[in-house]
């Protein structure tokens, strides 16, 4: 059994360990907060954004409007953007989004190219013999649309390019602080019948079928709003990868500080039960010498 000063430090150590872990609990709590509020914040603008779309998207020879709506014929290569975090300390949370976006295509993994964000996400491909092309991380805590706006613009680039015939975007979506689940979304081309993520409004999703005059015309609203509607679509999903990250980190966290406790009690109680068991041994030869010394007295008086 380790020693009586053993054990206090142990238990000094997991008191200090349990501390941090309750602290990193409080701040993933605030920064699950913020990212929703973020993202509550751009769903207005997506949903008029995605009625409008549709409106211009389902005018006859639409498709050949924009590249970006045009359907390419065959199973041509594939773009996926994963999204993960920088850092661990989040229980499962980046090992479960890089299993599925691997099972979501492990039918033609030799035709898929991945862009990562998050530091976690490409070590587990690269690890894995994946092949990718570009890799953003150190993103800020909650990042601005600016901040994300060149992942857009590369994988916008690298389809018109004809590069890659279909681009995804694998990420964790937030639904509530103890339920976040891996998602596999198309991004492009984009297909009017496929509803984006985050759009709720029955006017987006159900636009009545009125006939709009746009001013300027089709080709020039396409050109402006299709790219930055992928690219929002992009950031929607990192503010909701964000939000999941920091609610998994939460509850690790918050199950830490518990477990940390239950070991300081099971500890404390081993710790009680040695200085018991010292005192009562101090006590044992107290009184064995004591009654050695009465003993010795009484012989030296007779």
């Amino acid at each position: 059994m380790a020693s009586i000063r053993e054990m206090r430090n142990r238990i000094r150590s997991i008191k200090n360990l349990a501390q941090v872990t309750k602290a990193l609990e409080t701040v993933s709590a605030s920064k699950v907060r913020r990212a929703i509020a973020t993202y509550s914040q751009t769903r207005p603008y997506a949903e008029k954004a995605w009625k409008l779309l549709l409106h211009l998207a389902r005018q006859p020879g639409a498709e050949s409007l924009h590249p970006l709506l045009t359907h390419r014929e065959g199973n041509g290569p594939v773009l996926v953007i994963l999204v993960s975090s920088d850092r661990g300390l989040a229980g499962a949370y980046n090992v479960n989004i890089v299993r599925h976006t691997l099972q979501a295509f492990r039918d033609f993994e030799s035709q898929v190219s991945y862009v990562t964000v998050g530091k976690k996400g490409e070590a587990m491909l690269l690890r894995r013999r994946r092949t990718v092309m570009a890799g953003f991380a150190d993103l800020p805590p909650i990042p601005r649309f600016v901040d994300c706006a060149p992942i857009g613009q590369l994988v916008i680039s690298e389809f018109l390019s004809g590069h890659f015939d279909r681009v995804f975007i694998a990420y964790t979506e937030f639904i509530s602080m103890l339920r976040q689940e891996p998602r596999v979304r198309k991004l492009l081309p984009l297909e009017p019948e496929i509803v984006p993520m985050g759009v709720h409004s029955p006017e987006a999703t159900h636009p009545t079928h009125a006939v709009f005059t746009y001013e300027p015309g089709h080709t020039e609203l396409l050109n402006e709003i299709l790219p930055r509607f992928t690219s929002l679509q992009i950031y929607r999903s990192i503010l909701s990868a964000i939000a999941s990250e920091h609610a998994a980190r939460m509850v690790a966290m918050r199950n830490a500080t518990d477990n940390a406790r239950e070991l300081i009690l099971a500890l404390q109680l081993d710790y009680n039960k040695a200085r018991q068991q010292s005192i009562t041994s101090d006590m044992l030869d107290i009184s064995a010498g004591a009654e050695a010394l009465a003993k010795s007295m009484a012989e030296a008086a007779r």
